[in-house]
């Protein structure tokens, strides 16, 4: 379900618990898509009930330009709350929203672990605190993306068996200054086995 401000979200999660304690336990991998901005008790709710938060990384650093004037400096602590949500055991899984920001998820990770603002106003992060290291959001954008679409058992990692849908970079992301992500380079891409791009 689609939902981007702290009522929406709120709401969605009402309905969801309502259905949770209502019906048999099954894996239904329950999914909020954006689950921009959240009111704090829900961040904790999320991991109780197992929510998925399927979020886009770059929309924090064109958000993160006007949210406060539009929402208020109280309930903007609590946008893209991607440390919280961590903390609280909820699951992240990172896309792109492509067509409405760009498809590359090189500028998604550089999002997610810098929160730098596209105007350039906060060169330490909008909302710093819910920073998180490239590891996480590497994870976000694969093993994670695939659970969140029951595809795990077929992609989000390299393994013998599964779809070799990957990128070959020209460095380490693991080796790079944050703020350097977004100009690593992509020198191959393989997508089902095929190598289908290369520089």
């Amino acid at each position: 379900v689609h939902a981007i401000g702290d009522k929406a979200n709120n709401i969605i999660l009402d309905i969801f618990e309502d259905i949770m304690n209502s019906s048999e336990k099954r894996d239904r991998r329950w999914r909020i898509e954006h689950a921009q901005h959240l009111m704090t008790e829900d961040v904790i709710r999320m991991g109780r009930l197992g929510v998925i938060a399927s979020v886009q990384p770059y929309h924090l650093i064109d958000d993160g330009q006007w949210a406060e004037k539009k929402i208020g400096l109280s309930r903007v602590r609590f946008s893209y709350p991607f440390k919280s949500l961590l903390k609280n055991k909820v699951m992240l899984a990172f896309g792109s929203d492509w067509t409405v920001a760009p498809l590359e998820p090189l500028l998604g990770i550089y999002s997610a672990v810098t929160r730098r603002t596209l105007d350039g106003k906060n060169p330490y992060g909008w909302i710093p605190g819910e920073k998180i290291s490239v590891r996480e959001a590497i994870r976000g954008y694969t093993v994670n993306a695939a659970f969140a679409e029951f595809s795990e058992d077929i992609k989000g990692s390299i393994r013998k068996g599964f779809l070799a849908d990957m990128v070959v970079l020209d460095e380490n992301l693991l080796d790079r200054e944050p703020v350097e992500i977004k100009n690593v380079q992509v020198i191959m891409t393989v997508f089902n086995g095929r190598i289908v791009y290369q520089r």
